[in-house]
């Protein structure tokens, strides 16, 4: 049985709707990562699943139970809100056991649970301490104790990491999935951040002008994005999108690209005679000094080493800039100037010019 269950659940306010539709499960004990850019509703929907707010359309259950109308004290989640939301008048103690406080649990166990997950996220040297306080860094990490001391079935987190400095947030991303997991709750988690979402989530929910675009396991959605908008928001740096119009070879799709004729392979044979968008992550394109079977000319214009990939900034003939990712540093030495690229037809995407959807094969 689903422990959160979305059923074609819509939202609108003043400005227009905001979510439309919106159908969504999660079974006992998994991650989902609700991600997407600033704005496309991603608080909404938390705050519509806690209550805070009632959907136009559509119904929400939690534990097989329809609680489209149920107050929010009635459904039993943990939540930690982007705004932290702490009570200003207690100690960081006192916010992180409120709820055990709420059901009357004695101060022995209160004790227990406050310490153990503060332990965890590695805020207990502050427990004594007032919001007012605390970084915005142990706020978040607080709220996120919070939501989890009194051992809830469902947890909701918003964003849960944004205000952590850069190191913490790496250390988080690594241990957060092994914590949550341990809590044995199923966790709905919203990020702007894809390498959060990739990192900690079983599936991702990829959220887009008030939709799922795409629902998967991160792996898929990386090497087989529905879409060039759901494509875009993976990698760094971005997706490259070169235009083409793909037409049939001797061994499937073939185009041109710089005054040379290339392989897409037989995979991609539904491009052929179609405005395409061919799409090139950038750790697809390898690039060399001399000419070769499958290679087209670029000008390199700059090289970037960034410890553990070098990324290269190059021009194609009619313009168009791209990138090049390689793993390692050992290409820094390489200079700006001419050189060829060539990709792995395995991993090219094509998009549709017009509606963006992807077509035939994946990478």
């Amino acid at each position: 049985m689903a422990q959160i269950e979305l059923r074609n659940v819509t939202k609108s306010f003043k400005t227009g709707k905001v979510l439309e539709g919106l159908s969504l499960s999660a079974d006992e004990g998994e991650i989902v990562c609700v991600f997407g850019p600033s704005g496309v509703g991603k608080t909404v929907l938390l705050r519509l699943i806690a209550g805070v707010e009632e959907p136009d359309a559509g119904s929400i259950w939690l534990e097989g139970r329809d609680v489209t109308d149920a107050p929010p004290e009635t459904r039993g989640v943990g939540i930690a809100f982007q705004n932290f939301a702490l009570f200003p008048h207690m100690s960081a103690y006192d916010n992180i056991g409120s709820a055990l406080t709420a059901r009357g649990a004695s101060a022995a166990t209160i004790k227990a649970k406050v310490e153990k997950v503060a332990g965890l996220l590695k805020i207990g040297h502050v427990l004594s301490h007032a919001p007012r306080e605390l970084s915005n860094g142990q706020k978040q990490r607080t709220a996120l104790a919070r939501a989890l001391a009194a051992d809830p079935k469902i947890v909701l987190l918003d964003d849960p990491l944004r205000n952590v400095d850069a190191k913490l947030r790496y250390e988080m991303r690594l241990e957060l999935p092994s914590l949550l997991r341990a809590s044995g709750a199923t966790v709905l988690y919203v990020t702007q951040d894809y390498k959060e979402a990739m990192a900690i989530g079983d599936r991702i929910a990829v959220l887009l002008d008030g939709r799922f675009e795409q629902i998967g396991r991160p792996s898929a959605i990386y090497r087989e994005p529905v879409s060039m908008g759901v494509a875009r928001l993976f990698g760094d740096p971005t997706i490259n999108l070169i235009p083409i119009r793909p037409r049939a070879g001797d061994g499937g799709a073939t185009c041109e690209i710089g005054g040379a004729t290339l392989a897409l392979g037989p995979s991609h044979a539904a491009t052929e005679g179609r405005s395409v968008l061919l799409g090139l992550r950038p750790e697809a394109l390898s690039v060399i000094d001399a000419g070769a079977p499958g290679a087209f000319p670029v000008e390199v214009v700059a090289v970037t080493p960034l410890n553990e990939k070098t990324v290269l900034l190059m021009r194609m003939p009619d313009g168009q800039e791209i990138f090049a990712s390689e793993a390692g540093v050992e290409n820094e030495a390489r200079q700006p100037g001419p050189a060829f690229a060539r990709f792995d037809p395995a991993r090219v995407l094509a998009f549709d010019e017009a509606t963006g959807a992807r077509i035939g094969g994946g990478a």
